[in-house]
C-alpha cells in the first residue's frame, strides 16, 4: 500500500478495523510449521494483562494458542494466573483490536485513517520529528510510556534528544506511595510490595482491595492468611471482598484516612504499645514526632472518620497485639486527594511504630538479581532543563517524570514549547485527570504518534497509530524482578501476530533507522539481544527459554534470618521527624487537613478495580467482556430509596462541573456508606471503533474534572469529584 493510489481511506465503520467473523481471521498467521496436527507446545513467558507481570506457560494447539496457565517455577503467579491473566488468550483474538498501521484523514479526534504500509507511517513520524528538532530542538518531543514494550521506544527517542518522559503510573498510581516510604525509611516500596503476608499475623488494608485488583501472589497470600485466621483489618467506606474477610470494619468518610492513621499512631504511643527498642535504635526524631501527633486523640478522629471510637481503639489493639508480624499495606493506586505523600508517610510511621521493618510477618527487605548489560550507547548531554516534572524545580520530591507537568507544559508552551507527544500503551484520556485538559494540549501538537493494541480513546486523537502486537506475539527486555528472591523472567513470542501488528522493539528499530541513528540497536532482533545478556550474565540461554525463570541465590530479608538493617536517609535513621520536608518547606510530620464535602443532592465518587479487567484495557476482550461487560455504580439502599432508584435501575451521572457521563447501571447495596458512591475504573469507552465495549458503563476518568496535585512530588487526585444520579428520561 506504498502507492497513494492504493492507499484505502477509512472511516469508523471499515471492516478492516472492526470486528469481522473470526472464522475470517483467527487462524491468519498462527500456524507453527513445528507443531505437528494435535501436538500441543508449552511455551513459557510472562504475562502483561496487568503490571504484576507473571510468569505464564502458552499452550499451542494445532498451531493456534489455546490456552495460558500459571508457571510453578515463577515467584509471581506461583503456578496461578488471576483471571485476567487466564483471559490473556482472549487479548490474542480480539476482534476490535488494531490490524494495520493509520494515518489521520482530515481533523484530529474524528476518527477516519487510511490504511499505509509501516514504511510509509514511520517515514512520516521520522520527517515530523526532524521538523519539530529543526524548529524547537528534540526536547520539543516527549514520550509517555506504560508497559514493559515500551523500554526501546524509550532508549531510540532518548538516543535521538529526547529528555522529557513520564508514565501514568507514577503521578496517578503509585507515586505518593513510593516517595511517602523514600522519605521515612530512604527506601521506596517498588513492585510488588514486600510485604510478608504469608506469615503475618494481622493485616490491616487501608483502601487497598486485595482480592479485587488480583496482584496475584498477595492475593494468593491473603487467601492463605485468611485461612489460618490470621486478623484482617479493613479501613475503606465500602465493604469489599477484603472487608468481607475483616475482624474488623472501619467505613471511614472518605478523605479521612490520615486522621485515622495518626490517630492509631498517638494511641499506640501513649499506651506504650509500640516497639520501644526498635524506636530507639533506628528511630531519628521521635521526640518531635509524638509531640506532633499529641492532639490526635481517638475522639477526634473518631468524629473525623464517623466512626465509633471503641472501633478504633480495637483495632489499634489489635494489629499492636501482633507486631512485629503485622503489617499495614502501602497499597496501590493510592493517589486520591492531593495529599498522598503525607497519608502514604503516616503508613510508613504506623508500621515503624509496629517495628515490622525486616521483620518475619512484616515488611521484608526485597532482594533483586544482576544481569549483565547488552552494552548499549551512552545518551546525548542536553541543555535545556528538563520540564517532565522529575527536576526538583516543580515537585521537590518527584523522582520520575510526571504527565500532567508535560500536558502543562504542552498547553502554557513554557519554558519551551512540547510539539510532539509519543504515546505508548496508555490511555491518557482515561488515565489523566481533565479530559479537557488533556484535549486542549493535544490541539498544540504538530505530532502525535499512538502505538496500541487497542483503538482507544487516545488512539483516536493521534496523527499515526501503530498498530502493536500483544505480548504473547513478542520478545520483550528481561523482566528482573524483587522479592523474596531476586529472579529473571523471559518474554517470548508463542504465537504470530494475526495481522500487520509488529513488536514494540521492531517499530523502534526501524523508526531509528529512519532517523539515522540506527546503530543504536546494533543487533539483528531481541532474540540476539536477549541472549547475549543472558550468556554474559553465566547462564543458559536454552534453558531459560524452556522454564522461562532465573532464581537468584536466596539472601537475609528478615532480621529473623540474619539481615543488618540499613535506612538511605540521611539521618540514616527511619525518620519519624524529615528534616528533608521541613527543609522545602513541608510539614515534618504529616498533618491532617480537612477536604470539602459533597454540595447537596451529592455525593462523592471513589474509584476502584475488578478481578477481571485492566484499566480501560480488555473491555473488548471476549473472555473478560463476558465476565463484566459494563461497570456499575454502588448506591447505599436507603439513598436509592430517598431519590426513587431501583436496583438495576439505569442513570447517569453528572458532576460538579456539569460532566455528564453515560449511562451505568445502578447496584443498590448496603454494602457503601450513604455519602459515598462508587464504581470500576475503565469503561465508558467513547471510540467506536471498541464495538465490543462502546458506550457501556460509565467513564470515571471522564467523570475526573476537578483534581489536585500533590505539591510534594505532583501526584494528581482520583476522588475529589461528586457526582449526583440523574435518573433516564
Amino acid at each position: 500500500m506504498s502507492s497513494f493510489t492504493r492507499r484505502r481511506f477509512l472511516s469508523i465503520s471499515a471492516a478492516t478495523l472492526g470486528a469481522s467473523a473470526a472464522g475470517t481471521w483467527s487462524t491468519a498467521g498462527l500456524l507453527d510449521a513445528s507443531t505437528a496436527p494435535g501436538e500441543v507446545k508449552q511455551i513459557p513467558t510472562f504475562c502483561e494483562m496487568c503490571f504484576w507481570r507473571c510468569g505464564g506457560i502458552a499452550h499451542v494447539r494445532d498451531g493456534k494458542l489455546w490456552k495460558f496457565e500459571g508457571n510453578p517455577r515463577d515467584p509471581q503467579s506461583n503456578g496461578r494466573l488471576c483471571p485476567r491473566g487466564t483471559g490473556a488468550v482472549g487479548a490474542h483474538y480480539d476482534p476490535d483490536r488494531l490490524r494495520q498501521p493509520l494515518m489521520r484523514v482530515g481533523e484530529r479526534g474524528k476518527e477516519q485513517w487510511k490504511a499505509v504500509s509501516w514504511d510509509e507511517a514511520l517515514a512520516f513520524v521520522a520527517e515530523r520529528m526532524n521538523k519539530i528538532k529543526a524548529e524547537h530542538g528534540p526536547e520539543s518531543v516527549a514520550l509517555f510510556n506504560h508497559g514493559f514494550g515500551q523500554r526501546f521506544f524509550q532508549h531510540v527517542l532518548k538516543t535521538w534528544g529526547v529528555i522529557n518522559y513520564a508514565g501514568s503510573s507514577y503521578a496517578q498510581c503509585r507515586g505518593a506511595r513510593d516517595v511517602g516510604f523514600l522519605l521515612t525509611y530512604g527506601a521506596g516500596v517498588g513492585s510488588p510490595e514486600p510485604t510478608d503476608i504469608k506469615n503475618t499475623d494481622c493485616l490491616v488494608l487501608i483502601g487497598s482491595h486485595l482480592g479485587e485488583n488480583m496482584h496475584n501472589s498477595q492475593v494468593q497470600e491473603f487467601a492463605q492468611a485468611v485461612e489460618r485466621r490470621a486478623s484482617v483489618i479493613v479501613v475503606d467506606p465500602r465493604f469489599s471482598v477484603a472487608a468481607s474477610k475483616a475482624k474488623y470494619w472501619l467505613p471511614v468518610k472518605p478523605g479521612t484516612d490520615l486522621a485515622l492513621i495518626l490517630a492509631w499512631c498517638n494511641l499506640l504511643v501513649q499506651e506504650g504499645r509500640y516497639d520501644k527498642d526498635f524506636v530507639a535504635k533506628h528511630g531519628h526524631g521521635f521526640d518531635k514526632f509524638v509531640d506532633a501527633i499529641k492532639d490526635n486523640t481517638v475522639k477526634w478522629a473518631a468524629e473525623q472518620c464517623d466512626v465509633s471510637p471503641e472501633l478504633i481503639v480495637a483495632a489499634a489493639r489489635e494489629m499492636a497485639s501482633h507486631r512485629p508480624a503485622t503489617i499495614v499495606h502501602p497499597g496501590r493506586r493510592v493517589n486520591w486527594y492531593g495529599d498522598d505523600t503525607q497519608r502514604s508517610r503516616g503508613i510508613a510511621l504506623l508500621n515503624a511504630l509496629l517495628g515490622n521493618y525486616g521483620r518475619k510477618g512484616g515488611l521484608f527487605v526485597a532482594q533483586g538479581i544482576s544481569m549483565a548489560p547488552y552494552g548499549l550507547n551512552k545518551y546525548p548531554e542536553h541543555a535545556r532543563h528538563r520540564l517532565d516534572g522529575a527536576e526538583a524545580d516543580i515537585y521537590p520530591f518527584a523522582d520520575e517524570g510526571i504527565t500532567t507537568a508535560i500536558r502543562d507544559a504542552t498547553v502554557s508552551g513554557k519554558p519551551y514549547p512540547i510539539k510532539g507527544w509519543f504515546v505508548y500503551s496508555t490511555n491518557l484520556m482515561q488515565a489523566l485527570p481533565s479530559e479537557a485538559e488533556t484535549i486542549k494540549a493535544i490541539q498544540n501538537l504538530d505530532l502525535l504518534v499512538v502505538c496500541e493494541t487497542m483503538p482507544s480513546e487516545m488512539a483516536g486523537w493521534a496523527d499515526v497509530i501503530l498498530p502493536d502486537t500483544t505480548f504473547l506475539e513478542r520478545h520483550d527486555e528481561l523482566l528482573t524482578g524483587f522479592g523474596r528472591n531476586g529472579w529473571a523472567a523471559l518474554r517470548q513470542p508463542v504465537v504470530a501476530a494475526p495481522h500487520e501488528q509488529k513488536p514494540a522493539w521492531w517499530i523502534a528499530k526501524e523508526l531509528a533507522n529512519k532517523l539515522g541513528i540506527g546503530d543504536c540497536m546494533p543487533f539483528k532482533d531481541l532474540e540476539e539481544y536477549l541472549k547475549v545478556r543472558v550468556e554474559k550474565s553465566g547462564h543458559s540461554w536454552e534453558k531459560l527459554k524452556t522454564e522461562g525463570v532465573i532464581m537468584a541465590p536466596h539472601k537475609p530479608i528478615t532480621v529473623e534470618e540474619g539481615l543488618e538493617l540499613e535506612f538511605g536517609t540521611p539521618s540514616g535513621k527511619v525518620e519519624f521527624w524529615s528534616d528533608q520536608l521541613a527543609a522545602k518547606g513541608f510539614d515534618a510530620v504529616p498533618k491532617y487537613t480537612k477536604h470539602p464535602e459533597a454540595p447537596p443532592g451529592s455525593f462523592r465518587l471513589i474509584t476502584g478495580r475488578a478481578p477481571g479487567h485492566t484499566f480501560s484495557r480488555t473491555q473488548t476482550n471476549p473472555l473478560l467482556h463476558d465476565l463484566m461487560p459494563e461497570n456499575e455504580i454502588w448506591v447505599n439502599t436507603a439513598t436509592a430509596a430517598r431519590l426513587g432508584i431501583r436496583n438495576r435501575e439505569y442513570v447517569q451521572l453528572k458532576n460538579q462541573d456539569g460532566v455528564l457521563s453515560n449511562r451505568v447501571r445502578v447496584k443498590a447495596t448496603q454494602r457503601i456508606r450513604e455519602d459515598t458512591v462508587y464504581m470500576v475504573y475503565g469503561f465508558g469507552h467513547s471510540n467506536k471503533l471498541m464495538k465490543t465495549a462502546y458506550l457501556k458503563g460509565a467513564s470515571a476518568g471522564q467523570l475526573n474534572s476537578s483534581y489536585r496535585t500533590d505539591p510534594i512530588m505532583g501526584a494528581t487526585s482520583i476522588h475529589t469529584n461528586f457526582v449526583s444520579l440523574v435518573k433516564e428520561a
